[in-house]
């Protein structure tokens, strides 16, 4: 049985991942944390999820229960998961982190930590959204430079980094296809004259809404025709989900960094 450890236990994400967890087999919650300063910690992990008693209270901090499960899990925020991601490193201990926003010294940075264990790192764990990764690679290696590319994501309100990690990940699944980088290629606001459109620029764009969960659509535009790959998600549980299977599976697994794609086979 693997023990899960839930990072950002009061929250939205953390709630539903101990749903998960609890209706999941082969995997049971171990230990949960907030940071120091929340009201909840102290409180059942389970009651605060809505799930009633499980026995599991909430501690103010990862280093208070690393050495009381067997992965932990991550959806917080970035500079807090990068700190998670250094005590994981230094305890040894597997970590799952579907959190988005890192910038790319920080990504770097959990790479580098990674060589000490094993971490599935990926900004979407939706099957159904990596499976549209896969299909935007066929699609971009089959269409090329024919087809222009956008992608156009919806979330809700209140997420705060722009554009998601999802639709940051397309982009560069596409780039990637064509032999280009999205560093330099992508396109993330069009305002005014901006001339005509480049053959080589990828777009994204952002939609924020009421409560919108997430929407990610790539459309390839060519001459007489387009096509549109779409993944709506209408539960956060297709994220927790994912989280859960990806925490059943990198127990045991060599260290370095591993996504979504590892998990489901699909590479």
């Amino acid at each position: 049985m693997t023990g899960a450890i839930v990072a950002g236990a009061a929250g939205r994400m953390g709630g539903r991942i101990i749903h998960m967890i609890n209706e999941a087999q082969g995997i049971t919650l171990a230990a949960a944390f907030e940071r120091a300063d929340s009201p909840a910690v102290g409180q059942d992990a389970g009651q605060v999820a809505g799930l009633g008693e499980l026995g599991v209270p909430i501690a103010p901090g990862l280093e208070d229960v690393i050495d009381k499960g067997d992965v932990i899990i991550d959806f917080t925020v970035h500079e807090a998961s990068l700190a998670h991601a250094k005590t994981a490193s230094a305890h040894k201990v597997p970590m799952v982190i579907g959190t988005t926003g890192f910038s790319m010294e920080e990504l770097d940075e959990i790479s580098s930590l990674a060589a000490s264990f094993p971490c599935v790192l990926a900004p979407n764990m939706s099957v159904g959204v990596n499976l549209l990764y896969k299909l935007v690679d066929m699609a971009a290696r089959v269409l090329g430079d024919d087809y222009d590319i956008e992608i156009v994501e919806a979330h809700h309100r209140m997420k705060k980094d722009a554009p998601s990690g999802t639709a940051l990940q397309l982009g560069r699944v596409a780039a990637a296809a064509l032999d280009r980088d999205l560093e330099r290629v992508g396109v993330f606001e069009r305002c005014g004259q901006i001339g005509e459109r480049s053959r080589t620029e990828i777009g994204i764009q952002t939609v924020r809404a009421g409560d919108i969960v997430g929407e990610h659509t790539v459309l390839f535009g060519g001459m007489g025709e387009r096509i549109e790959l779409v993944h709506k998600a209408s539960s956060r549980d297709t994220f927790a989900k994912g989280a859960v299977r990806a925490a059943r599976w990198i127990v045991g697994r060599e260290p370095g960094i591993y996504n979504m794609q590892d998990v489901l086979g699909l590479k």
